[in-house]
């Protein structure tokens, strides 16, 4: 398999496949074109034989000059479980320590258990929400009304 940076025609390759990747729920809508555009030095694709079977999107704050944010990532279901994900993760891992970053967050739903796993085993920390929901903290209204998130944090010292 083969890590590269993202370019912009790779949208056209994800955007289609990101619903159904996600079992039909309506997910495309929050990965614009934008990123594919403006974030290549700290977006990657993983290939398989020529085929797109991984992506990370993220991008180095520029608010917070020690953090780095993952945005959206997805590997296609045929090829869950061969750490392509953790790969993407520690890819921009790297990235991040290149540029002197030494914080990385992300944002998932409380409803996807498989990602709030995923991000503790990697080492991932829940922070504080402003509700506790099934003992997870979580953070009431976040992305708007009725979109309550998991918000993670992890030192790379």
């Amino acid at each position: 398999m083969e890590i590269r940076s993202v370019k912009g025609s790779d949208y056209d390759v994800i955007s289609p496949l990101i619903n159904e990747w996600w079992g039909g729920r309506n997910m495309s809508d929050i990965l614009p074109k934008l990123f594919f555009d403006h974030f290549t030095q700290t977006s990657f694709i993983v290939e398989k034989d020529g085929k797109l079977v991984g992506f990370l999107i993220g991008f180095l704050s520029q608010t917070h000059l020690n953090e780095a944010y993952i945005h959206f990532v997805g590997v296609h279901p045929d090829y869950r479980k061969h750490n392509i994900a953790k790969n993407l993760y520690h890819k921009f891992f790297k990235i991040v320590k290149q540029n002197n970053r030494r914080i990385v967050r992300c944002v998932t739903s409380p409803v996807n258990k498989v990602s709030i796993a995923f991000h503790s085993k990697l080492g991932f920390e829940i922070e504080d929400g402003d509700h506790i929901v099934d003992g997870l903290s979580i953070n009431k209204n976040y992305d708007g009304p009725n979109q309550d998130r998991v918000l993670f944090v992890k030192n790379l010292d």
